[in-house]
């Protein structure tokens, strides 16, 4: 691959809101099923100046919107880390919420081997049961469209003014039943716990990862793991997005 279709590569799966020069740390955030990069994009105003923003675009959203949707794990994880390589080669932490919590955590495996120690400075994850913790039953990518619509409904974090457009559901629904079946699927694949921080948040009134079903990250680092609850539901990154921010500065700045 040459230098120009590397860049273009790179430009395919990052949105890079505020370019900073000379970054002390990248933070390098993926978004819940069905969720785009533009997610983070106002993320920006509560970092300090010298931390750069990088949003994962993936296939199916946004100028990637006619490019097939990823089905498996391994395809998704190698094709992500390949393109974010000249970002995780430095100093960086990863951010992800719900399913991509659970990409965040692959991706940081996916490195543990190659890079030096220290060069993933964090992991923050929200939303998104432990790796052991079972998925609960029934599967909602299984579910029939009437009763898939009312689980998305159910469970917030789609506007209803998107619920409610025919045209962007017809859209939208592949996307999420797609990220959904990936989610639900996961499971606990690695026998090496990871030597980075872990940072998780839950919400208090989640009705699909509870605090119960978060408590096994613990088991999954080497370096020291804190739970912080939010008072709110699945969504909480939404509903309390600068309690959030302000506490992963916070970290980010130590």
């Amino acid at each position: 691959m040459t230098q120009v279709q590397a860049g273009a590569a790179q430009a395919r799966w990052c949105l890079v809101p505020r370019p900073v020069a000379a970054p002390r740390l990248r933070l390098i955030c993926f978004a819940y099923a069905g969720g785009s990069a533009d997610l983070f994009r106002n993320w920006v105003e509560h970092l300090a100046p010298d931390v750069e923003l990088v949003a994962v675009r993936l296939p199916g959203r946004g100028m990637r919107l006619r490019e097939p949707l990823y089905g498996e794990w391994p395809a998704l994880v190698e094709d992500c880390a390949s393109a974010l390589a000249p970002y995780l080669g430095e100093p960086h932490a990863l951010f992800g919420h719900s399913f991509g919590g659970r990409l965040a955590y692959e991706i940081a495996q996916r490195m543990r081997p190659v890079l030096p120690p220290g060069t993933c400075r964090g992991l923050f994850i929200g939303g998104c049961r432990s790796p052991d913790s079972p998925q609960a039953r029934p599967y909602l990518h299984e579910l029939p469209e009437p009763a898939f619509r009312a689980a998305l409904r159910t469970m917030g974090g789609t506007p209803t003014e998107v619920l409610e457009d025919e045209r962007l559901m017809s859209l939208m629904l592949p996307i999420m039943r797609a990220d959904m079946r990936l989610a639900e699927l996961w499971g606990n694949w690695h026998r090496t716990p990871l030597d980075v921080p872990l940072h998780v948040y839950y919400g208090h009134a989640d009705p699909i990862d509870s605090e119960a079903s978060v408590a096994g990250w613990r088991g999954f680092t080497t370096s020291g793991c804190e739970l912080v609850g939010f008072d709110g539901a699945h969504f909480f990154l939404d509903s309390h997005r600068e309690l959030l921010l302000a506490h992963m500065a916070t970290r980010l700045r130590s």
